[in-house]
Formats: C-alpha cells, structure tokens, sequence
C-alpha cells in the first residue's frame, strides 16, 4: 500500500470516515480469512451480541496468533495513528460476523459513547473485509460529518430511529454506503454515526475490526467488557500489555 495521501486524510477529518483500498494483500487475505474462520468455529458461542444480528468476539488478538498479526498489522496501524493525529494503542479488536442470511441491520450508532474513556483526543477504528462486502453482504453506511457530535448517550444499535430522536438533525444528512473488497478498510472516528445492512447472501460477512485509542486515553470508571476484569480505578491510564501500541 502506497503512503497516505493528504487528500485522504483531509476527506477524513472532513467526513469522519475513509475507505483505504487494498491495505491486504491477496494472500494475507486468504491467511487471515482462514484463521478467522476456524476461530469462530470453536468460539462462536462466546459473542457479546445477543440479539442475534451478528456475532462479536472481542480480543481475539490475546487467544489467536494470527489474529494478532492482523490486530497489530503495521500498515493498519501506520494509516490509524496518521488520521488519528496523536501515538495510539489498541482498546480492542473484534471479529464482527454476519451470518448467512441474517436478514438484520447493525442500526446507526456511534461507538464512543459505549466506553469508559477519559481524557482521550481521538478514537477510531479500522473495519478490514476478509470478504468481498458488497451492499447486499452488510457492508457500512456512514453519516458524513456526524463525528462532530459528541455529547450523545449511547445508543440502541437494535433501534433503527434511537440516533435519530437524540440527535434529529443526523436523520437529513446525505448517507455513504461503501463496498468493500477482501483486503479493503474503512477507517471511521468513534463518533462518526454508521449502520452496517443485512447479509442477504449465502456467504458468512467476515470483518475484523481493530479499534485505536490516543495513548493517553484514561478509565472513567464505567463498567465494561474489556476492562471489568482489569481491577482499574478511575484515572488510571489504559496502557500496558492489556492495550498493546501497535508498532
């Protein structure tokens, strides 16, 4: 992959978002696609999403030694901490799947608002198709613009209208869906609002997200998945080998 392009870091900061093409190479999609895939085999039954939308399992970068090479891919992470603008670490991955035929929408949502950050300039995450994600296969639909809003509750991904009664304005912004190829990434601000459509095909959608927060980011203390095992105190930085830098 060539060097980022000020352009694109422009459109990025401007839209909240970036498609960055071809960040896999065909091979490391293949090798990534198929570790992805025996993973979920053997811990399908360990998503944190219940509702049935799409299977989510977090920090495969700590059980699974190819799912750590992707988690810390320099060239991800090179492209992250350029848009970010400030040394980041990992909060989290996650492998995001869509089962065949799932028939359901991942609905508008921001992500920030669901972490128990402080003190932190920037958050974003890298969504890396390990398969092709063509609009009818539950690829994303962003709301340029919308990571200027950043004092919202977290919202019901469940409720296709829950951003919209608390931000009303966000209804009427023009919408962006983006396919993917295997290898491609987008690359969206915690606060940029986006929806992922239903897979309507017979093939599973394989995503696997890496999630980047700034290096001082801090616990506010609110419970949640990631850090409720960790005995953090309020204020203490999320650092360490919990929250490796990717480099």
């Amino acid at each position: 992959m060539s060097e980022l392009s000020d352009e694109v870091v422009a459109e990025y900061r401007q839209n909240g978002f970036v498609r960055v093409p071809g960040i896999l190479g065909p091979e490391e999609v293949e090798r990534f696609r198929d570790a992805a895939t025996a993973y979920l085999d053997k811990h399908r039954s360990e998503s944190l999403e219940k509702g049935g939308v799409f299977a989510q399992l977090v920090n495969v970068w700590q059980h699974d030694a190819i799912g750590r090479e992707l988690t810390l891919h320099p060239a991800v992470a090179r492209v992250a901490e350029r848009l970010a603008g400030v040394p980041v670490r990992v909060w989290h991955d996650q492998l995001l799947v869509k089962e065949p035929h799932n028939n359901a929408a991942t609905e508008f949502h921001q992500d920030r608002p669901y972490w128990p950050h402080a003190n932190d300039r920037h958050s974003l995450s890298a969504w890396i198709a390990l398969v092709d994600v063509p609009p009818e296969r539950g690829c994303m639909t962003f709301l340029p613009g919308s990571h200027h809003q950043t004092t919202l509750q977290p919202q019901n991904l469940h409720d296709e209208d829950d951003l919209f009664q608390l931000a009303p304005a966000l209804r009427w912004i023009p919408r962006v869906t983006v396919p993917l190829r295997a290898g491609d990434c987008t690359f969206h601000n915690s606060y940029t609002g986006h929806m992922a459509l239903p897979n309507r095909t017979d093939l599973a959608r394989l995503a696997h997200v890496t999630i980047y927060m700034d290096e001082a980011t801090q616990y506010n203390g609110r419970p949640h998945p990631v850090t409720d095992s960790l005995n953090l105190k309020p204020g203490d930085p999320l650092d360490g080998d919990a929250f490796p830098q990717p480099h």
